[in-house]
């Protein structure tokens, strides 16, 4: 999709407000005709902080889908599986009950696939409905009358939590999903030299690409040359993979400089297995490389939170600071970054106790 920025005008602003003013938030009136202005900027801010996206005023793919989803109450419309899923709050609301009750509905990513199904038929069975997996008014009755008090970390957080302590692997033979980050149409933040950020990330990408492969691993990457897939195709694409772990690489301009590494996670779930890594990541970024520490943060982005596999989202530096600019840049430091980023995926990936882990 088109970005939508500010300065912009037109029906796809009008649109933006409308949605932006249907979830509580103010546009003043002299925009309201569709003039992407400081208080639709504003709003814009404000409703990605909310939603755990990154704060940068612009509307992109993960901005418009966060958008659209939030419009949707849970009985606003009826949910079943189908091959383009239902996505939405009202699904998150969804799976957070199901869970709740203690029916295993998956990660609360708001996206209506085989494990909501699952859940609801068995939810449907229990109560003596026909289990034809389709949410309608009935199951929202019931759901209603059961609708259990909500507290602590769900079913779904807690599964992933064990899975992370039993996990056991290696990196030598395992398939990595390597995103670089943005693309020509959308090709990220400017560097104070005019460096562009979906160049630097392509060629951190590759330099992790030839360091994991030289270990063993089987590095793929999500975008290569000129092509230009959306986040969602990028989720798609490491999933079709099959890949055990999922690395998307950015060079934020949002802040000050240094490494910060997120996970998937929204206001009310998270994954384990993505914190774990990042955390992993984030160590050898700071701690090995000395790089200033802006710590792990949840992020709902498509990349992390479509993928079946930890992800992670790598940025090594803020493209907009000049000394970091210029290091990302460097060849030799995207090597040495490189290398930080295979050490971190490597002490991830080793079993708990072994030299690797523990390094």
């Amino acid at each position: 999709m088109r970005i939508i920025r500010p300065g912009d005008v037109g029906a796809d602003v009008r649109d933006l407000q409308r949605r932006l003013q249907a979830l509580g938030f103010r546009v003043e009136p002299d925009e309201l005709q569709g003039r992407f202005g400081p208080s639709t900027e504003a709003a814009v801010r404000a409703f990605q902080g909310q939603r755990r996206l990154p704060v940068d005023g612009l509307v992109g793919p993960d901005t418009w889908t966060a958008l659209v989803e939030a419009g949707y109450a849970l009985g606003d419309r009826v949910l079943y599986l189908r091959a383009r899923p239902f996505r939405g709050d009202d699904v998150r609301e969804l799976q957070r009950l199901l869970n709740a009750l203690g029916f295993d509905a998956g990660r609360e990513d708001g996206i209506f696939g085989p494990a909501t199904d699952r859940a609801v038929r068995e939810f449907q069975r229990n109560v003596g409905e026909l289990p034809d997996g389709i949410v309608g008014p009935e199951t929202l009755a019931a759901l209603q009358r059961l609708r259990p008090q909500v507290n602590g970390p769900s079913r779904a957080v807690v599964r992933e939590e064990e899975e992370v302590r039993t996990m056991v692997a290696q990196l030598r033979g395992t398939r990595i999903a390597i995103d670089p980050g943005h693309g020509p149409s959308d090709p990220g933040y400017r560097g104070p030299s005019g460096a562009v950020e979906a160049d630097v990330t392509l060629a951190l990408a590759r330099e992790v690409a030839r360091e994991l492969a030289r270990r063993g691993a089987r590095p793929a990457l999500l975008r290569d040359g000129r092509a230009d897939p959306a986040p969602s195709e990028r989720a798609e694409a490491a999933n079709g993979l099959g890949a055990a772990v999922c690395v998307s690489i950015h060079a934020g301009g949002d802040g000050g400089p240094g490494a910060r590494c997120s996970y998937f996670g929204s206001d009310t779930t998270h994954s384990p297995a993505g914190r774990r890594l990042a955390e992993a990541i984030h160590r050898e970024l700071t701690g090995r490389l000395g790089l200033v520490d802006r710590g792990t943060a949840p992020l709902a982005v498509a990349v992390l939170r479509e993928t079946r596999m930890p992800a992670v989202q790598v940025e090594p530096g803020c493209i907009t600071h000049p000394e970091d600019e210029r290091r990302l840049l460097d060849v030799s430091f995207r090597r040495e970054l490189a290398r930080a980023i295979a050490d971190g995926l490597e002490r991830f990936l080793a079993p708990a106790g072994s030299p690797a882990a523990a390094r």
